[in-house]
């Protein structure tokens, strides 16, 4: 597929679905200012490519003065996987900076499930390499569906209620940004974009999951995040604005009706000042 038809189908054919909610959760949460420098993180995936596009276009054609850069680390992917990711980039004209990690190596010697050692790994480096290119922001590629699974997965197994905000600051690395500009957009509309101009990705190149798909089918059928995507999709068959209401509920948090929350590190009950309401 040519790369001027794949480009102008994210602002013409899927501009309601794609483009327009792009830009909504840019200006809703102010996540792109002029005199940012943004690593854009492309892990090899349709949604991370779909964030440089977008990120891309927004460079090209935006009214903000921002720089870009497009971060791909590699984490010790199977040199498979690691081709289709560099042919995707030159397919898409994403000029990738790539840097090597061990981290693969480190978390498949770890007892049990290895992906929360992972996921902190891998950010920590992400963050460490953006910052060794002078940027101020990193950019992850989660979408509507990455956070209102995060929600339900925190609700039911975690007994508390949390989800993914749009942007963060960095804990660990000073004046660095965590920023989520896909907030808004479907994952089934990213499919849609990836299928109707011919794109193929890699899904999860994980060491993990590739020998959970060896010995018992696949791992990623057997995840909580799988796990609550069908739960999801179960639930739409009788309330097709479920997906809306979980995310809309992340709004309209009502502290007066809770038992308890947490705010900075302090735990609040409500029977704190409940006499003196």
């Amino acid at each position: 597929m040519d790369i001027d038809i794949i480009e102008k189908s994210i602002i013409k054919k899927y501009r309601k679905e794609i483009w327009v909610r792009f830009i909504k959760a840019l200006k809703e949460f102010k996540l792109v200012n002029d005199g940012d420098k943004i690593a854009v993180c492309v892990s090899g995936g349709k949604d991370s490519f779909m964030l440089a596009k977008c990120m891309q276009e927004l460079k090209r054609h935006g009214q903000i003065n921002f720089e870009l850069v497009y971060m791909c680390m590699n984490p010790g992917y199977n040199q498979d996987n690691f081709n289709l990711i560099l042919e995707n980039a030159k397919k898409l004209n994403i000029d990738l900076h790539v840097f090597n990690t061990d981290i693969f190596n480190i978390v498949e010697k770890q007892e049990g499930s290895p992906c929360y050692l992972c996921a902190r790994m891998r950010r920590g480096h992400l963050y460490a390499e953006a910052q060794k290119l002078g940027c101020n922001k990193i950019a992850l590629g989660h979408h509507f569906d990455d956070v209102i699974e995060t929600i339900m997965m925190s609700l039911l197994y975690a007994a508390d209620y949390k989800t993914m905000l749009p942007k963060l600051h960095s804990d660990n690395f000073e004046n660095m940004e965590l920023i989520r500009p896909l907030y808004y957009v479907h994952e089934e509309d990213i499919k849609r974009w990836v299928k109707s101009n011919e794109l193929t990705f890699i899904n999860c190149a994980c060491r993990f999951t590739e020998t959970m798909c060896n010995t018992d089918g696949c791992g990623e059928s057997g995840s909580k995040r799988s796990e609550m995507k069908r739960l999801i999709k179960e639930l739409k068959k009788t309330n097709k604005s479920v997906d809306h209401n979980i995310m809309k509920s992340t709004f309209n948090v009502n502290l007066n009706t809770l038992v308890g929350y947490t705010k900075d590190k302090e735990y609040i009950n409500y029977l704190d000042d409940y006499d003196a309401k």
